[in-house]
């Protein structure tokens, strides 16, 4: 009988030890599993970086020249404001005069179409 017993402690350490390895097996996997996912990541991360990078560079490249042309656009707008109002000054003085001696300067005359009552 204590040779039965022996085999079944022997078979109870096997199993014990199979179920050690087994967890050990699946800690070693979840591990595993955990660094495939941690590199992963970062092979996306650096990926998504690259591709921003170039899509930054693309679109200075794109947005560069156009704000090269609202630049020179807001510098005519400028200039034209600036001759405007330049104009402005210098032909008030005179313009103001004419108005005001055509409407204060009155010549009363009788209109040509004029036909007196007979």
């Amino acid at each position: 009988m204590t040779s039965q017993s022996q085999g079944i402690q022997q078979l109870l350490q096997a199993e014990k030890r199979a179920k050690d390895k087994l967890e050990e097996a699946k800690k070693r996997k979840g591990k595993r599993l955990k660094q495939a996912k941690e590199e992963a990541t970062a092979e996306i991360d650096h990926y998504r970086l690259q591709r921003e990078k170039e899509f930054r560079n693309k679109e200075t490249n794109v947005m560069g020249s156009q704000g090269n042309f609202s630049t020179k656009i807001e510098e005519q707008t400028t200039e034209a404001i600036r001759n405007l109002t330049s104009s402005y000054h210098r032909n008030m003085e005179s313009m103001m005069k004419k108005l005001l001696s055509t409407i204060c300067d009155i010549s009363p005359e009788i209109h040509p179409n004029f036909r007196p009552a007979v």
